[in-house]
């Protein structure tokens, strides 16, 4: 065996039994009780994680623009043990909008306490006289404590995935809506946040980490969000403030729009690659001669095969539809 193959040998052992010996130090019931604002909450992926979070017993805020759509989402997450759950409508392509979702979230996640202290520790003493002396008194206090330990974001605007045809405008509000309502949703909850040495959550995707075809709006949002947010979490390690900053770098995940988004990368690919085809199936995408490129892209796996055309991998390659090789045929 060549010296390259025995070194990548050894790192697969090392990682199988890192894998395997791996103890998880997550705490499932670290979860119940926590207050958490998570955004894009009305379908897929934040859909799921409301879902999550209240069966892990969670105190939950959600918003997403379609208020019939995530009534739904917050009658489900009850039925599944949510301790406390209320839902905002926000649209994130409005800058006003962010501040004021998570004043609703601090507001409506507030707990209160009472705490006992000695009036002989207060500035203003009130003593009652007893033969000359100062009695102490227990006095106690109800304070409102603000509520935010997780803020989670997870919400993206419609996205096209298409090549470039100058639309600077669109791509514009779609950093509004991916890159700049982040920002100012975490820097809104960044006090609360670290008085209550909580946890900044924001999911972003592959494609801020490795430019793609067709994504160049939505590739260019997620770059920021990476740039942003793991600067932030330099300066934040640097002044000692206690508040954790996570990126989730997520690859296609079988959502419905995700999906549909993927077909229509089939479709617009093909028209802008110079066929006539809207691309439906294997048999049209071979009528398409210059689409191989798109094909090559798309057609990665069994599971992306089968997710796009309800057919296998091995009706791609029979129909020379693209360049998949063949151990992918099922």
């Amino acid at each position: 065996m060549k010296p390259v193959g025995k070194v990548l040998c050894a790192t697969g052992i090392v990682a199988g039994l890192l894998a395997f010996f791996w103890k998880d130090p997550f705490n499932p019931e670290s979860l119940s009780g926590a207050r958490v604002l998570l955004t894009g909450a009305s379908a897929g992926i934040g859909e799921q994680m409301a879902y999550r979070y209240a069966r892990f017993g969670a105190e939950i805020v959600l918003t997403a623009r379609r208020e019939a759509v995530l009534q739904k989402v917050v009658e489900k997450c009850l039925t599944l043990g949510a301790k406390k759950i209320f839902y905002i409508p926000a649209d994130m392509s409005s800058p006003s909008e962010p501040e004021k979702v998570v004043q609703f979230a601090v507001q409506k996640l507030a707990s209160f306490q009472r705490t006992a202290v000695k009036e002989e520790q207060l500035s203003f003493q009130f003593y009652p006289r007893e033969a000359g002396k100062a009695v102490p008194r227990w006095t106690y206090f109800v304070y409102l404590h603000g509520g935010l330990d997780y803020l989670v974001l997870n919400h993206i605007g419609m996205t096209r995935f298409q090549m470039w045809a100058g639309d600077v405008e669109y791509t514009r509000w779609l950093m509004q809506v991916n890159f700049f309502s982040y920002v100012a949703l975490a820097t809104a909850a960044l006090p609360t946040l670290e008085k209550n040495k909580g946890s900044l959550v924001v999911v972003s995707s592959l494609t801020g980490k490795i430019p793609t075809p067709f994504t160049t709006s939505y590739s260019a949002t997620k770059f920021a969000l990476d740039g942003f947010f793991s600067s932030l979490r330099h300066e934040l390690n640097m002044q000692k403030r206690n508040v954790s900053v996570t990126l989730c770098i997520l690859g296609l995940i079988d959502t419905d729009t995700a999906l549909e988004n993927t077909r229509c990368v089939f479709a617009g690919g093909c028209r802008s690659l110079g066929g006539s085809v809207s691309a439906g199936t294997c048999s049209v995408l071979k009528a398409c001669k210059k689409c191989t490129t798109v094909c090559k892209m798309v057609c990665v796996s069994v599971w992306m095969c089968k997710k796009i055309n309800g057919k296998s991998a091995s009706a791609w390659v029979h129909h020379r539809g693209c360049a998949c090789p063949p151990r992918h045929e099922t």
